[in-house]
């Protein structure tokens, strides 16, 4: 609603004075140590947050206790709060003048519906800015001991999800069955068989080694290793949310996962 107690229709133009800034922020993925500066900054002194599931309890305990929080979590088969729907409150709190902070998980651009969020802004000339987060693949991985790029395996990696909008629509498996570098499928843990059969199907060994790493950067992280003709049942005994890499280099999570060694001595 405007002001005036009108509803916003997106498409409509609206020119507002003093209206606020939506500031999207990436908050990584998960140990608030890996939160930017700047990130920490706004949160402490947050007016509005909007934020998601992945959002860690941890990061969320750094808001501050002030501000007014709105959880529009998602998660696969539940949604509650569409995607219509949060573009249509960022816009709502904006038009009152509030400066907002959109708070998710890993980068608000790889995989985060960003993009759309921002889009929806623009017909109603509401100011924006965006704050970069680690992205799930480059955090789980490096916690994981798990270097996306080495010169010895690979010298190139790939960003992929597992959840399409459109089923309809197809990722290309020739060229993927085909890839000599590193395949990071995000949200892809109940894709899993069918991400295996494909690739196989067109071209991969059946015997690359995958790994999953569940929950990862938190006391919670696991990760579960083998081929890729075993993705399936790997993935049967992890736990959302986890991130499916596959390429060579993740053999080396035997010798360079130094993340599990600081949780054992935890213990």
């Amino acid at each position: 609603m405007t002001e005036q107690g009108l509803p916003i229709t997106e498409g409509e133009q609206h020119t507002v004075r003093n209206a606020g800034t939506v500031i999207l922020v990436g908050s990584g993925p998960g140990d608030p140590d890996l939160l930017t500066v700047k990130a920490l900054r706004l949160l402490q002194h947050a007016e509005v947050v909007v934020h998601d599931r992945l959002v860690s309890a941890e990061i969320i305990a750094l808001i501050n206790p002030q501000a007014e929080c709105f959880f529009v979590g998602k998660q696969a088969g539940y949604h509650c709060v569409p995607q219509s729907g949060i573009n249509q409150l960022l816009v709502e709190l904006s038009l009152q003048g509030k400066q907002v902070i959109r708070l998710k998980g890993g980068d608000p651009f790889i995989f985060g519906r960003g993009g759309e969020e921002l889009e929806a802004l623009l017909p109603f000339n509401i100011p924006f800015e965006v704050v970069p987060g680690i992205t799930a693949a480059s955090g789980c991985a490096a916690y994981a001991g798990i270097p996306l790029t080495h010169r010895d395996y690979t010298q190139g990696v790939q960003f992929i999800t597992g959840h399409l909008k459109n089923d309809a629509h197809q990722l290309d498996w020739p060229l993927l069955g085909k890839a000599t570098h590193t395949l990071v499928f995000y949200m892809g843990l109940t894709q899993s068989s069918g991400i295996a059969s494909n690739l196989i199907e067109h071209g991969m060994d059946a015997a690359m080694p995958v790994a999953i790493i569940e929950k990862g950067t938190s006391k919670q992280q696991r990760t579960l290793q083998g081929s890729l003709k075993d993705l399936g049942a790997l993935a049967a005994q992890a736990e959302s949310p986890s991130l499916i890499i596959i390429g060579k280099v993740t053999q080396l999570a035997s010798k360079l996962d130094w993340f599990s060694a600081t949780l054992d001595t935890a213990e």
